[in-house]
């Protein structure tokens, strides 16, 4: 079967996976939901799909859509997503799933009680160039992993009503870049046992920078560094006691890594993804959802809810607390 998908959400991540979506495979794309009636005729019309929504409890009502990928603000993720469960629909919840831990948690549970599919879209671990990193972590290449070390700075000019910089839709660098950081290290390291964070947080209270260091049960450590304020690299490298990988930047989006052992010549594997890579997400999502999981080996929801808890963490440290909405 062909699963049939709805996006909730008209913004500009929507319109990017909607034109996903018509290169993704075991997938169809046919509904849109949004809280203005216009935008989401509007939206239909561009992307030729046949249903147009005017709220989200339409667009779950809908008996034509099987899965629903969340495109909303992050503070609008748990609400909604909670709802796609209960209306027994399987679930895609563009990162940040939640802005609190407890909120994952909860997600999971409802998820797992239902036996409906669910899953953060943490793009990034469906990439070649991520797959070959595993690849070569798995086959020794580098040894027992140490260290992971790296940063996603985004330079973005201070603006309150800006979503980054907006409390109430769950803003900051954290639920926005610290999200990509945590889950590569978590993808690479599992869930740590300490996090300390320190940072500054920007006019509006939201974090906007932000140095985290983690510590693992096997003795390994993570170096994380995140910002709105400044521009940087965007490289991610795994150190281990053979050899190390770097990959390039940016690492939520890499076409390459450099694989380093002892003195050999460093080994460079090049893997371009297709289109903006969002649809090799879609596919084996969909492919995972005809199959009957209700969860995707590569984000399973367990690594949601550590990273979540890391992020809770961190920003407590800072003094933000970004909120969920209660509804949607």
């Amino acid at each position: 079967m062909t699963v049939r998908w709805g996006i909730a959400g008209s913004g500009r991540i929507a319109r990017i996976m909607a034109t996903e979506f018509t290169a993704a495979q075991h997938a169809e794309l046919v509904a849109v939901g949004s809280r203005s009636a216009e935008r989401a005729g509007q939206f239909a019309a561009e992307f030729g799909l046949p249903h147009a929504h005017g709220s989200y409890r339409e667009l779950l009502d809908d008996p034509d859509v099987d899965a629903i990928y969340i495109g909303t603000p992050n503070a609008q993720h748990y609400a909604l997503a909670l709802a796609v469960i209960g209306a027994n629909k399987a679930v895609l919840v563009e990162k940040s799933m939640t802005c609190q831990v407890q909120h994952t948690r909860e997600l999971a549970r409802a998820a797992r009680q239902e036996g409906v599919f669910a899953m953060e879209g943490m793009w990034t671990r469906f990439l070649p160039a991520i797959r070959a990193a595993h690849e070569a972590v798995a086959t020794g290449r580098i040894g027992d992993i140490t260290c992971v070390q790296g940063d996603l700075f985004a330079y973005r000019a201070f603006n309150a009503t800006d979503r980054l910089f907006a409390p109430g839709l769950g803003g900051g660098a954290m639920l926005d870049l610290g999200v990509y950081a945590l889950h590569f290290a978590q993808d690479f390291l599992g869930e740590p046992i300490a996090v300390d964070c320190t940072g500054q947080l920007a006019e509006t209270r939201v974090d906007a920078s932000a140095s985290m260091q983690l510590r693992y049960a096997s003795g390994a450590t993570a170096q994380l560094s995140i910002s709105l304020q400044a521009h940087g690299p965007g490289r991610m490298t795994i150190m281990g006691t053979d050899g190390f990988i770097e990959v390039e930047p940016r690492f939520h989006h890499p076409t390459s890594i450099v694989v380093h052992r002892d003195d050999d010549e460093p080994e460079h594997v090049t893997l371009p993804f297709p289109g903006r890579g969002y649809r090799l997400e879609l596919s084996a999502v969909s492919e995972a959802i005809e199959a009957g999981l209700t969860e995707h080996p590569f984000v399973p929801l367990d690594d949601s809810i550590a990273v979540a808890g890391a992020m809770t963490h961190a920003l407590e440290q800072l003094g933000y607390r970004p909120l969920d909405d209660e509804d949607f």
